[in-house]
């Protein structure tokens, strides 16, 4: 592990609503930022900008084994997967969700714990819903 290296900002890119906002905040603060995802997307062509595609080789979690796997301490890692971000920190990464809620040591246990309790529930129909549309408060809570 390199101490001297600045820290990076890795972005689980394949369903995140907020790259606009991540771009926007990475070009004020000269921060650069990696797409992790498992397709080709277009990205702004910037030298800050950095897009990784993970071959998929029929595992879902190429891309979140990618940025975990490469996650150092103080990185950026922003999922709204609870799994990849307790495996990021883990690693001493810090994680934020696209809706803005920083996941922490402290608070990364009872993420895990609601995710498993509501694994049958949603496996045999009970809960087919999932989280409500993304909205500007979203946005804004995301940038805040």
């Amino acid at each position: 592990m390199n101490d001297e290296r600045e820290p990076l900002v890795w972005l689980d890119a394949d369903a995140c609503p907020v790259k606009r906002e991540i771009y926007r905040v990475a070009r004020r603060y000269d921060v650069p930022v990696t797409l992790v995802t498992n397709r080709w997307m277009r990205v702004p062509d910037e030298p800050w900008l950095e897009l990784v595609v993970v071959k998929d080789e029929g595992q879902m979690d190429e891309a979140d084994d990618w940025i975990a796997e490469n996650t150092e301490p103080n990185d950026i890692v922003v999922t709204d997967d609870i799994v990849l971000a307790s495996r990021c920190l883990k690693k001493g990464g810090r994680v934020v969700g696209s809706r803005g809620r920083e996941f922490t040591p402290e608070s990364i246990g009872e993420a895990l714990a609601t995710r498993e309790l509501m694994a049958d529930p949603r496996e045999d129909g009970t809960v087919t819903g999932g989280p409500s549309a993304f909205s500007k408060r979203d946005r804004s809570e995301f940038l805040q």
